[in-house]
């Protein structure tokens, strides 16, 4: 059997991107797991394997190929470390040709590097970051956040927004929708027909019965109630300081995390290197990096390629 095709976008070419995409293709189990394609601008890319020593090591790799964003060409190469709409454009350009990539077939998923998004806003690009733009290059009406560390899986309700705005959307109409969403992906992810969710509360304690805050009482046992009566397996709300352990150690398949930090964090601090974000929802899985462009290191060689190598596998294993 083949080994399948994974697209790997290089990100921001002033961040780590670059650096911990060419280590990751030197890694001997991403060697075994796929055929890489790399999408980006390969000027960039050769000199991050140039400064890392790895220009002939990865050249006598020989068999993967390289998709050139064509972007910074001739130009001067972006200075490591600096936000710029020449990275921003870049940045976009390769999701761009690796998203093609995957509708036409020519990839089996994608895994990305970090992007950054204040060069995107730079190179008046009008997303805030990956899942936004492959929702709108795909015609995805609406992709759900699935970060996966060894056994835990965790969704999120919302995203990028702020804390007051996050608590405003946790409503049963909006947990009606978004976990029938996420239990028929987590279903077609694991090959299970009716995967194990569980719903973190917002409030400490759950609410206490409305002490701490009445969203439990209000809205989110009512939407549980709906889902279970609908033949959902799906149960809570769980005070948010243990249930992510018990997912953890096996009890749910998954976790829906009502805000960005209170899943974050739970991911994070079980492996914070191999936390992998996964989108779903989209003609093609895409895996990504679960850190930012880290422009502080960037171009210094320091940076840890871990998380790009399990990315890759996991794009590698879903696809």
């Amino acid at each position: 059997m083949s080994l399948p095709r994974i697209g790997i976008t290089i990100g921001d070419p002033a961040g780590i991107g670059p650096e911990i995409v060419a280590r990751a293709l030197a890694d001997p189990q991403v060697r075994v797991a796929c055929q890489p394609v790399v999408c980006g601008d390969q000027s960039v890319f050769a000199e991050a394997a140039r400064r890392l020593g790895l220009t002939e090591q990865i050249r006598a790799l020989g068999e993967f190929c390289f998709v050139d964003s064509g972007v910074v060409g001739g130009a001067a190469l972006p200075v490591p470390g600096q936000v710029s709409a020449l990275g921003g454009q870049a940045a976009f350009t390769a999701l761009k040709n690796c998203a093609e990539l995957a509708l036409n077939g020519r990839v089996q998923a994608i895994a990305t590097a970090p992007i950054n998004k204040e060069a995107l806003k730079a190179a008046g690009v009008p997303f805030i970051g990956h899942t936004e733009i492959l929702a709108d290059l795909t015609g995805a009406s609406d992709p759900l956040t699935l970060f996966v560390v060894r056994e835990l899986r965790v969704f999120f309700l919302s995203r990028h927004v702020a804390l007051k705005a996050a608590c405003e959307l946790v409503t049963k109409e909006n947990l009606l929708s978004f976990s029938r969403r996420a239990h028929r992906e987590l279903a077609r992810l694991l090959g299970q027909e009716s995967p194990k969710l569980a719903i973190a509360g917002l409030n400490p304690h759950s609410g206490e019965h409305g002490l701490f805050g009445d969203e439990e009482v209000t809205e989110i046992e009512p939407a549980i109630r709906e889902l279970r009566e609908e033949g959902l397996d799906i149960s809570g709300p769980y005070p948010a300081d243990s249930v992510f352990y018990r997912a953890l150690t096996g009890e749910f398949d998954a976790v829906i995390s009502l805000y960005h930090d209170q899943g974050h964090i739970a991911t994070k601090m079980v492996d914070f290197e191999r936390t992998i974000s996964v989108t779903l929802g989209l003609p093609f899985v895409r895996t990504s990096v679960d850190h930012g462009t880290a422009f502080d290191i960037a171009g210094k060689g320091i940076a840890s390629p871990v998380s790009m190598v399990e990315a890759i596998l996991m794009a590698a294993k879903f696809a």
